[in-house]
């Protein structure tokens, strides 16, 4: 078998993983060589940043609750008040894509280095791709400016996560992996990092949702979803980040959810352009057909089909469809608005792919 050449750039960031690795955390920040971190939660995670700024001490400056999905600049402008204000001069993240996107947005504009403790799955933090939203549009861009320095993978703070959040931000996690096994820059170390992620995600999920305390799937699924942040940030996104970055800004739907919801669709899209990719991905799920073994990956996780159920409007179909082949994302399958909207369709209703 003759190998083709190609290009690979390894992301420069920095990985702590392991049970307990958020005790290394005042070392790192110490290691970044910052005086004072900014601590950025959700709302809902304000006591755990709380408890990470007493972890840290004097290299504390305070914290900043306020991410939301999507990234809004208006909360980005909130927050860098208060950075100027408590001047600090490092950022330290704690929480999933929504503190990580907050994180990145701050840094882009600061250039200040960023520490960030993953407790879901999403996988963005390895990723040097920041999208925001403003009135009510999204969008994306590529830059190594936004790469955080240092990323700590620590089990133990995914064990409370819910079961439906750990299966959603899973499988938002397979979405980057599915989509990097056909992008136009993939290379033999994406495809094998990416059908890794495939199988360590497909095959931990299942065990979470029935074991929510089980550390060796826990385990495995953070890996999994290490894997697919790195593999998304070495290749281009294709038609199905376009729809989710499309239908999540438009329609401030929930960014994990509407990726699980979307993936099994966007793969059947594309699967007749890119059969051997699509085989590769089927090998690595367990399954005969991708995007079906997808379908009901999502059933047996307990996640909803249903694009309506997470509060897509019908009506708005036909402008997502019209949205999604404006500036198109590279995609092996041609965009037509037609097929997009029978997609869509199915995608709404909650039906199988096909």
């Amino acid at each position: 078998m003759t190998t083709l050449p190609f290009t690979f750039e390894p992301l420069p960031t920095r990985v702590i993983f392991g049970p307990g690795s958020r005790d290394q955390l005042t070392a790192e920040v110490q290691r970044l060589g910052v005086r004072q971190v900014l601590v950025l939660s959700t709302p809902g995670q304000a006591g755990r940043a709380g408890e990470l700024a007493a972890q840290l001490g004097d290299l504390a400056a305070g914290t900043f609750s306020g991410a939301v999905m999507h990234t809004p600049l208006r909360v980005t402008e909130q927050a860098l008040d208060q950075v100027r204000h408590l001047r600090a001069d490092g950022l330290v993240a704690f929480g999933g894509g929504s503190t990580t996107g907050l994180s990145k947005a701050i840094a882009l504009r600061t250039d200040l280095p960023q520490l960030i403790l993953p407790t879901t799955y999403a996988g963005s933090e390895m990723t040097p791709i920041l999208g925001e939203t403003q009135g009510g549009r999204k969008t994306t861009r590529r830059t190594q400016a936004v790469l955080p320095e240092t990323v700590i993978y620590d089990v133990e703070l995914t064990l409370t996560l819910p079961p439906a959040v750990s299966a959603s931000s899973g499988v938002n996690a397979v979405a980057h992996a599915a989509e990097a096994l056909y992008a136009r820059n993939g290379n033999p170390v994406t495809t094998l990092m990416a059908e890794e992620a495939l199988r360590a995600l497909s095959q931990a999920l299942p065990v979470i949702v029935r074991e929510p305390q089980n550390p060796e799937a826990r385990s495995q699924a953070m890996l999994g979803a290490w894997l697919a942040g790195s593999v998304l940030g070495s290749v281009d996104m294709a038609l199905h980040h376009k729809l989710a970055h499309v239908l999540g800004g438009t329609f401030n739907l929930p960014h994990a959810e509407l990726h699980a919801a979307l993936l099994p669709h966007t793969i059947a899209y594309n699967a007749p352009a890119v059969p051997a990719a699509v085989q590769r991905m089927a090998r690595a799920l367990g399954t005969r057909d991708a995007a079906q073994g997808l379908y009901e990956l999502n059933r047996t996780l307990g996640i909803e089909p249903a694009l309506q159920a997470l509060g897509m409007p019908e009506s708005g179909l036909s402008q997502a469809a019209a949205l999604a082949v404006q500036a198109p994302y590279p995609n092996p399958a041609p965009l037509e608005e037609r097929a997009l909207l029978a997609l869509l369709r199915r995608a709404w209703a909650g039906d199988p792919p096909q």
